[in-house]
């Protein structure tokens, strides 16, 4: 999740374990805790995009790094905070379950999160989207009502539980609203009586009322919205995989690695006789005039010593602003302008 929501969920958690002996520096190392783990950014002043996507939501995202860094974490902890009376076994706890927690929601997000680590293999629920305003702003509030309370520590922790409460239940709730959307796009499919190898459902930017599927079949990736708001009948647009495109470069490490990375929902596309890579996993950005712009695409060329690489293709922000406008207008069924 974005660093504000996992500020809050530590701050919350933090909250929870030490707010009666530290009240609101409990908040303010919770938050710390959550933030931890997205330190794996970093790796993108130290190498190249790819690289750095590879590792994000790997080892600082994983049970061992929350088990060893509790250690670490919570010696400091009771150290700066043992005149408070915060034992060492306190401090431990407090880290494990502020590093932990990151991770346990980052696994209900579209982006796989190998909480497993060594093991490779990406979890993800895909029930709710990167930037949720729902799940953030109520909980937001609760904690910022908790903090102000600094006599009544009851209420204190009242108000605290109330945020875990709501923001759990609305967590809970995106994968009751997934089944629905994953059940309404099959039987769209049935109706039209389309082969398909598998689909993944996942919600579309900062809401869980409209849904996206992206739908493979043997030559092509299908892609249909569906919203709960709507009465639109759900359709498909088809995306080729023009595999044939990279000849015989598809067991080229780069291009396995990308394909890895996009988790199998991957096209390739050719333009002005450039080769592009379009991880699918995050949708079209812009579409117009039969020009399509994923969210996410890599172009190929070579660098100097002649060896293959890929570039990230820039977004331009006012795309984005017209992909909010048009999430907009689809949650409710309006035509596009």
């Amino acid at each position: 999740m974005d660093s504000l929501t996992q500020i809050v969920l530590g701050g919350a958690i933090g909250n929870a374990l030490l707010g009666r002996k530290l009240k609101n520096k409990a908040v303010l190392y919770g938050a710390i805790a959550g933030t931890v783990p997205d330190l794996d950014v970093l790796a993108t002043f130290f190498t190249d995009p790819i690289t750095a996507l590879e590792f994000h939501r790997g080892i600082t995202h994983s049970i061992l790094f929350a088990i060893f860094g509790a250690f670490f974490f919570g010696y400091l902890l009771h150290w700066f905070e043992r005149k408070k009376g915060v034992t060492y076994e306190e401090g431990c706890w407090f880290f494990f379950w502020g590093l932990f927690t990151h991770a346990l929601l980052d696994v209900f997000t579209t982006w796989g999160t190998r909480v497993l680590w060594p093991m490779d293999y990406p979890f993800a629920f895909k029930s709710i989207f990167v930037i949720d305003p729902l799940y953030t702003i109520p909980f937001l509030f609760f904690l910022i009502r908790s903090m102000m309370e600094q006599t009544n520590i009851e209420k204190r922790l009242y108000f605290n539980k109330v945020g875990l409460y709501v923001s759990t239940v609305y967590l809970l709730l995106t994968l009751l609203l997934k089944a629905m959307a994953f059940y309404s796009f099959t039987a769209v499919l049935d109706q039209k009586h389309i082969a398909y190898k598998s689909m993944s459902v996942k919600p579309t930017a900062m809401n869980t009322i409209l849904w996206t599927a992206i739908v493979e079949t043997q030559d092509a990736f299908l892609i249909g919205e569906y919203s709960f708001f709507s009465d639109e009948p759900v359709t498909f647009q088809s995306y080729p995989k023009n595999h044939a495109l990279i000849g015989g470069l598809e067991n080229h490490q780069l291009i396995t690695r990308l394909v890895k990375l996009s988790e199998g929902c991957y096209t390739f596309t050719e333009k002005n006789n450039e080769i592009y890579f379009n991880d699918l996993r995050f949708g079209v950005l812009r579409e117009q005039g039969g020009e399509v712009q994923f969210a996410f695409s890599y172009k190929f060329d070579l660098d100097d010593k002649g060896e293959l690489r890929a570039k990230e293709v820039k977004k331009d922000r006012g795309d984005g602003v017209k992909l909010l406008k048009s999430i907009w207008r689809k949650i409710w069924g309006l035509k596009e302008d």
